[in-house]
């Protein structure tokens, strides 16, 4: 029975290979009736039935000749059945169906157990040739074939499945050590980010994001696309992110920062085909709010939303890096006041797609930003993700990120307070960004 179990053939809807095997054997045996049958602990169930009511697919394991028939690797025939000691008491014979002759060959798995029979049938009795058996053994052998060559096409879509969901597992796993291990924060401002893997299988690298603290007040904040699938893509995008850090505490000026990783990206011999595009910045507080001097590879220029609600786009487009050693990325030095967002996203945003192909595109993110005054960083991060997917029904074909910060609309309210407290540091002790400010003390807006 645990072969029978581990074909899984009972109760499942009827097969035009089996039922041509059946008219077969009937046509060959010249018979009414022939069935391919699976034992079951109490009932002979019909896999395949030729000459029977539709609504005949099983009967009991009690009066079954193929319960019988099972119990060796020979065919099992009774050519009289009244006049064989072995089935004139048996209810199909003595009953009112009138078996007279039966022919029952084992459906015998290659590991050698029997599953049921292919067997005829006839009211009339009948002899059978040796021609006849051999051509029924054939066929029986072509039934365990076919129910073979289901449960090894079952066995190989399962294992492809595990094998699949086991890629998934690590794949999350690899793209999670590639993102900030819990949400990150800058003491005095918002930070807002979020990020959803496009439906790009099993493939890993694509988009990352970190915030980390370089000083007392400053901070580094970068965003990165790595073109390219799979364990080497994932590979580049740790060797983009750990660069950053490591060039951000050797170099001030992002471009300078950004120069480094092109550097490092060309040195990887493997690279080919692979790139990356990065902003990268850094943020610093002021009294009024925040200056944040950013550089561009490549990348897709953040959003600057006013709290006035006015749009800028920022940033100074360059080459991405990775490709060509003459990347010149120029710095863009941008005053965050009280209520004003500064918004970077990867290309998958604005490549969502609808139904019919078309793209969010920008003016879709600019439009769904038009209506985010006065949210925080990461509900605007959110409602930024949220329009993309609901742009894109069938998912989003590559990885999105976002991060957004924002000055609190308070920040003014106690400034100095806000600053050492966001930097630890004593208020007579404080070093503030030398900048041009705007007329009333802050950062120019």
């Amino acid at each position: 029975m645990a072969a029978v179990r581990r074909f899984e053939v009972l109760d499942t809807p009827p097969d035009g290979s089996f039922d041509r095997i059946t008219a077969l054997a009937a046509r060959l045996f010249d018979v009414p009736i022939a069935i391919v049958s699976v034992v079951d602990t109490d009932r002979i169930w019909f896999k395949s039935r030729h000459g029977l009511p539709e609504d005949v697919t099983e009967i009991g394991r009690a009066p079954g000749l193929c319960a019988s028939a099972i119990l060796g690797h020979e065919p099992w025939v009774v050519t009289d059945a009244p006049h064989d000691p072995r089935t004139l008491a048996n209810p199909l014979v003595a009953g009112s169906f009138g078996l007279r002759f039966y022919v029952g060959m084992p459906l015998t798995t290659s590991d050698g157990h029997n599953l049921g029979t292919l067997c005829v049938i006839d009211r009339q009795p009948r002899t059978v040739s040796d021609n006849e058996l051999a051509a029924l053994r054939d066929l029986a052998a072509t039934v365990v074939d076919q129910l073979e060559l289901r449960l090894r096409t079952r066995e190989v879509v399962r294992a492809e499945s595990d094998l699949r969901r086991d890629a998934e597992r690590l794949a999350d796993a690899l793209q999670n050590s590639l993102l900030p291990p819990r949400p990150p924060t800058v003491p005095g401002m918002e930070v807002g980010t979020g990020f959803v893997a496009g439906e790009r299988g099993l493939a890993v690298g694509g988009d990352f994001f970190d915030v980390f603290r370089l000083a007392s007040n400053d901070w580094a904040l970068v965003l990165g696309d790595v073109c390219g699938k799979g364990a080497r893509a994932a590979t580049l995008t740790a060797l983009a992110r750990w660069t950053v850090r490591a060039a951000a505490v050797h170099q001030f000026a992002p471009s300078a920062v950004l120069k480094d990783l092109n550097a490092a990206l060309l040195a990887d011999g493997d690279a080919d085909d692979h790139f990356c595009t990065t902003v990268f910045g850094r943020l610093q507080l002021d009294t009024r709010g925040a200056w944040l001097t950013l550089a561009i590879a490549g990348h897709p220029q953040p959003v600057l939303l006013r709290a006035s609600g006015a749009l800028e786009r920022r940033g100074v487009p360059s080459l991405p890096l990775g490709m060509f050693s003459d990347v010149e990325p120029v710095d863009d030095r941008v005053g965050l006041g009280p209520g004003d967002s500064l918004v970077f996203y990867t290309d998958g945003i604005v490549e969502a797609r609808d139904a019919s192909g078309q793209l969010f595109g920008d003016a879709g993110l600019l439009e769904v930003l038009a209506d985010c005054v006065g949210l925080t960083a990461q509900q605007v991060a959110d409602r930024v993700l949220q329009a993309a997917q609901g742009f894109a029904p069938d998912g989003l074909t590559d990885d999105a990120a976002v991060l957004v910060v924002r000055v609190p609309l308070d920040a003014q309210s106690d400034p100095l307070g806000r600053l050492t407290a966001a930097t630890g540091v004593p208020a007579d002790q404080l070093e503030l960004p030398d900048y041009p400010h705007g007329p009333d003390g802050g950062p120019p807006c």
